[in-house]
This record gives C-alpha cells, sequence and structure tokens, in this order.
C-alpha cells in the first residue's frame, strides 16, 4: 500500500467536502473517501485488533478485523454527517477515535460478563457467554483510562506507532510533523504512560 498516494486522494476528497453544503450533497463524497480509504483503514484494524486486543478474535467473539472494519465504516458514516476533517491527520484520528471506542466498548462488557446475543450486528453472536470463557483483565480499564488520559499529542501519536504499528515516518505523514517530533511525543507519552502504570510492570 502506497501510503502517500493513499494521504494524497484522502486530502482531495477531504477538500472536495469543504466546498459542499448538507448531508445530501456530502454523503456521495464521504463513501468515496471511505472506499479510497478502506485498504489503509482495514490495515489500522487488524493491526489494532492483532496488537491490543488479541482475546477478542478468539472464542466465544471470534472477533475478525472485517467485522471491525465494517462497524467503524458504519460509524464514520454517520459521525461524518456531523464532523468534517479538513486534513488527513484528523480523518484517522477522527476513524482511530471510532475503532478504539467501537473494542473498549466490546472489552468492557465482556470484562464485565454482560450477557448479549450479538453486541454489534456486524459482529458473530455470542453463543456461549459464560463467565468462565472470558479472558480475566482486571487491569484493562486502567490502561485503558491511563491511554485516554494522555494529552492529545501524545494519545494521537502513542496510538499510531505503539497501537496501528506504522513506522516513525509513517506516523509522522500523518500527523504532518517531522519524524523527531514523532519521536519526541512517543517517549513523552512512554514516561508519563510508565508513571502511572509501573505497578503492573512489577508484579505489584
Amino acid at each position: 500500500m502506497d501510503i502517500s498516494r493513499t494521504t494524497a486522494a484522502v486530502q482531495q476528497y477531504l477538500d472536495g467536502l469543504g466546498e459542499v453544503d448538507g448531508n445530501s450533497a456530502a454523503e456521495p463524497l464521504v463513501r468515496d473517501l471511505l472506499t479510497r480509504a478502506l485498504d489503509r483503514l482495514h490495515l489500522l484494524c487488524a493491526r489494532l485488533l492483532r496488537r491490543e486486543y488479541p482475546r477478542l478474535t478468539r472464542g466465544p467473539l471470534n472477533l475478525q478485523s472485517e467485522e471491525l472494519l465494517s462497524a467503524v465504516v458504519e460509524r464514520l458514516l454517520k459521525a461524518m454527517r456531523n464532523v468534517r476533517p479538513t486534513t488527513v491527520r484528523q480523518f484517522f484520528a477522527l476513524a482511530n477515535q471510532h475503532m478504539r471506542w467501537e473494542l473498549n466498548d466490546l472489552a468492557r462488557r465482556l470484562d464485565s460478563g454482560t450477557p448479549a446475543a450479538e453486541l454489534h450486528e456486524s459482529w458473530i453472536a455470542l453463543n456461549r457467554p459464560s463467565q468462565s470463557s472470558i479472558p480475566p483483565a482486571p487491569n484493562l480499564s486502567r490502561i485503558l483510562t491511563a491511554i485516554d488520559d494522555l494529552g492529545e499529542e501524545e494519545r494521537e501519536v502513542f496510538s499510531l506507532v505503539r497501537l496501528q504499528g506504522l513506522s516513525h515516518g509513517e506516523a509522522a505523514q500523518v500527523v504532518g510533523v517531522s519524524t523527531k517530533t514523532v519521536q519526541r511525543r512517543l517517549r513523552r507519552s512512554l514516561v508519563l504512560l510508565s508513571e502511572r502504570l509501573g505497578d503492573l510492570a512489577s508484579g505489584s
């Protein structure tokens, strides 16, 4: 996947959205934008799911990246009726936020043992939602809260590099800053998370 070409194409669609008024006129452009960005969005969904939420890919949910992508696209179609990103950075930040909302909501509901036949219409039904089949994750909410509490710049770079697996250079293209700036923000985010979650690493 050519990230620079995808970035340029996404920006063209965002520029076009800025020139139209009303959801009826914007919706075809939004759909075209999401279609053009689909491969990139799928890659981000797959990386985030595999790196940070692997337990959701196992039973009872067996969540697949394609199913997460479907949910995220549905969310973006609705969100962009009210929110119009003007830059590639803003667009992928919006997409990343909705990916995390989907996964966080599902993980929390699984951890609480909430019974459900189906947690999302695009996901596989929970056939055996017994508490014993749910891998324990008592610290998940605390970790998610610590990430959410990071400053916007640090949270964005941490998500792109550590959660979605982008290189420092790729993240710099998305954010629109230098690679050194990405590295500096990432270091700052790791220091802050270490201060807040250090006891987890030490096993205390």
